[in-house]
């Protein structure tokens, strides 16, 4: 089959963390013999600030890492028509624009014979609803929600079982323990700052924990403003700056353990939704604790695949156990690996996704109600 996204980046990863998912669904299609074609707009927010900050260089570790993709740039009045007719799938993603997702909605009303699907990975459905409502979905064949409780947003607005929980996962042809291991010391956190949403959490169980149980610790990230940059000094963090995603096995297989701290948000209103971060850090092999997330949809076995802290003392108590028990770091990555293996690699979705279209097939559009 032929296969076409619309996303607002495939190139860069700064501060976007849906590439990382994309790119290995996409390169999964591509060795199972589908064509693929991926479309971003000229201009994407976050290329241009990759660009900024670190020019072509940024884009060097992409490139290499992932010589089977490639996209296509168009300008924001482009007509979609051109660049999808002789397609089998479309696929475009919640962070484009509302008239590039109208557009190519309208094609399909009028009678394209493509399958298309609404891809949507971010909280606005339930945060921000008129932020969603504004896109035009009446075209659409259906939706693909990275999970239950977005999905259930979705069937309040009137799409039944044309709304499909799709989780994101590891791309376990990059994400994966190294070849031969290396001393491994310190903590390590790769993530970005942004708007604050989750400062106090990452005091409360990444910050004090690792300074009170003498764990150095090194930060991945953007979006760090200059208040942010001087808690870090205050708890003795060496920041890192900017990480291709890349490139985040090679840091991962140098640390002894990482930690997962989901924004507020996704705690209190998207309950059974981790970050990616989650999937490839176990596809690592590298030991995970993480502060409190409600696992709701029963992806990974908490105390098995992972550690939970409840609050800081028992991130204490985490952090310490992992520095002195060789048992448990072999049975966190063993168990880790194996979630990642049997049910949350990018090759699982594709096979969801490819089931999904193979059941459903290209009904007849619908209408989408408040």
């Amino acid at each position: 089959m032929k296969f076409a996204y619309f996303t607002h980046s495939l190139a860069s990863c700064w501060n976007h963390g849906n590439a990382h998912f994309l790119r290995g669904v996409l390169r999964e299609l591509v060795h199972r013999g589908h064509e693929v074609v991926v479309y971003e707009p000229q201009g994407a927010w976050s290329l241009d600030n990759l660009l900024k900050d670190h020019g072509e260089a940024g884009l060097e570790a992409y490139h290499r890492h992932y010589p089977e993709l490639s996209s296509v740039v168009f300008e924001a009045d482009a007509d979609p028509s051109g660049l999808v007719t002789d397609a089998d799938v479309v696929i475009v993603h919640e962070w484009n624009d509302p008239a590039l997702v109208a557009a190519v909605g309208r094609l399909r009303h009028e009678g394209a014979r493509f399958t298309l699907l609404f891809h949507d990975t971010h909280h606005r459905a339930v945060s921000d609803p008129n932020a969603i409502r504004q896109f035009d979905l009446s075209g659409y064949d259906g939706v693909l929600a990275f999970g239950e409780t977005l999905a259930e947003v979705y069937r309040r607005w009137g799409w039944g079982d044309r709304v499909h929980v799709w989780h994101e996962a590891a791309d376990t042809r990059l994400f994966r323990p190294p070849v031969e291991e290396v001393e491994r010391s310190g903590l390590v956190w790769i993530g970005n700052w942004g708007d604050d949403e989750r400062s106090a959490e990452l005091e409360t169980y990444l910050f004090r924990p690792a300074r009170t149980v003498g764990l150095p610790l090194e930060i991945y990230g953007v979006r760090y403003p200059e208040h942010a940059l001087e808690t870090l000094a205050r708890y003795g963090v060496t920041y890192r700056g900017w990480l291709p995603n890349a490139r985040a096995p090679d840091v991962f297989a140098r640390h002894l353990a990482t930690v997962h701290v989901p924004r507020r948000f996704y705690v209190d209103m998207l309950p059974g939704i981790p970050t990616i971060r989650v999937f490839e850090a176990l596809a690592c092999g590298i030991p995970l604790v993480s502060a409190p997330w409600s696992d709701s949809e029963g992806l990974f076995r908490p105390g098995t695949d992972y550690l939970v802290a409840r609050d800081e003392s028992e991130m204490e108590r985490h952090l310490t156990a992992i520095v002195n028990d060789l048992d448990l770091r072999r049975s966190l990555v063993e168990n880790g690996l194996a979630a990642i293996r049997n049910r949350h690699s990018c090759a699982h979705r594709v096979d969801q996704l490819l089931a999904i279209l193979k059941n459903d097939g290209a009904e007849a559009p619908m209408e989408m109600t408040a």
